[in-house]
């Protein structure tokens, strides 16, 4: 190899991690897949995420950037050892980022490269991520989530939807009441309350002592001691200790005529609408029968922060924000990803007087 071919391939293998560097700002995920083989691989063990194969490459890089309020990169040249049509490197990055549950930082990290020369030119043949000095201070900077260049088309910048950061505040008191006179209007009965606690002794009032009572899978109910009340208290036939007890294998049609049918289903929903929608989602679907009206009585509590104008931001917001932060639970407690596989939408209430929602002025839960 002469020595012009030998700058030319340091050339490119530099203009390839410049490259990713811009996908990544650009949230081009189609793109960064394309700059690895067929069988590539991105390692992060510090997050932790092994994604192999580009499709898994761009998938799994969508998940992740769906958690970002904002995600800087920055990537200053390294090593770059040649060997014929292979060669190994390292870059050095640095890394400002928030995501939409709150957690940022600044972090300064090397990718160990794997390259391989293609038809198309050099590929990365694997990617590792270590992470050497993090600093999870709070960050005083913001992302302003209209500036130009976000590598959104003229059309989606003209339609200006609510950014995604937005789904973690509380509304104002005015779309409270709105979403509330929405919801009355159509069969619900709605309350606006001012805390989890206050939610909490609100439960006590409208579910009677001794009640057959199905918990949502709910990070508002755990939070707010809702699903402690009920699950462990002793003061409710609680059905969710019952499914737990039984056996899935041989038990499965118990398992779904009681989380079917109880008197009561007490849960959250990912969104409520300003027009007087419901919207639950669910990897399973077990849970939605009940809420949807196989339970006698539902009742739903609702942080302000998943009050959104309309049905379109809502099915946003569940994308967006909640599927997030429900993966990162997911991983944690089950080991596995979650997944939106179904949706419940409540436009009305057919039973006056079945369903109550429990509007807070506090943000809780996803």
């Amino acid at each position: 190899m002469n020595d012009f071919q030998t700058i030319a391939d340091r050339v490119e293998i530099e203009a390839l991690r410049g490259e990713f560097t811009d996908t990544a700002m650009m949230r081009d995920r189609p793109r960064m897949a394309s700059l690895f083989t067929p069988d590539g691989a991105l390692r992060m063990p510090n997050i932790p995420v092994e994604l192999v194969g580009r499709e898994e490459i761009r998938a799994g890089g969508e998940r992740l950037q769906s958690q970002w309020d904002f995600f800087v990169q920055t990537t200053h040249p390294g090593t770059i050892v040649l060997d014929g049509d292979t060669a190994t490197g390292r870059a050095y990055i640095q890394e400002l980022a928030r995501t939409l549950d709150g957690r940022q930082g600044l972090n300064y990290a090397v990718y160990h490269d794997r390259y391989q020369r293609t038809e198309e030119g050099w590929k990365f043949a694997e990617r590792v991520y270590e992470v050497r000095y993090l600093d999870t201070s709070p960050l005083a900077g913001k992302a302003p989530h209209a500036a130009s260049g976000s590598g959104t088309s003229p059309a989606e910048a003209t339609a200006t939807p609510a950014p995604a950061a937005s789904f973690a505040g509380p509304a104002s008191a005015e779309r409270l009441e709105r979403a509330a006179a929405a919801l009355r209007a159509g069969g619900f009965a709605a309350e606006i309350l001012d805390d989890a606690a206050a939610a909490r002794a609100r439960v006590k009032d409208l579910v009677p002592e001794g009640a057959s009572v199905l918990t949502g899978a709910s990070e508002t109910l755990r939070l707010s001691g809702i699903d402690d009340d009920i699950n462990t208290g002793g003061r409710y036939d609680a059905v969710r200790p019952r499914v737990q007890a039984i056996d899935r294998a041989t038990g499965a049609d118990e398992i779904r005529r009681l989380v079917a049918g109880p008197e009561f289903v007490v849960n959250s929903v990912a969104a409520v609408t300003e027009t007087g929608s419901l919207v639950l989602a669910s990897g399973s679907g077990s849970q939605l029968p009940a809420n949807a009206g196989g339970a006698a009585h539902a009742v739903w509590i609702v942080g302000a922060q998943k009050v959104v104008p309309d049905l379109s931001t809502a099915l946003r917001r569940v994308e967006e924000h909640a599927l997030p932060l429900e993966n990162i639970r997911a991983q944690e407690v089950y080991g596995r990803p979650s997944a939106v596989n179904r949706l419940l939408i409540l436009n009305a209430e057919p039973h006056p007087g079945r369903g109550t929602v429990l509007l807070l002025r506090e943000a809780i839960g996803y």
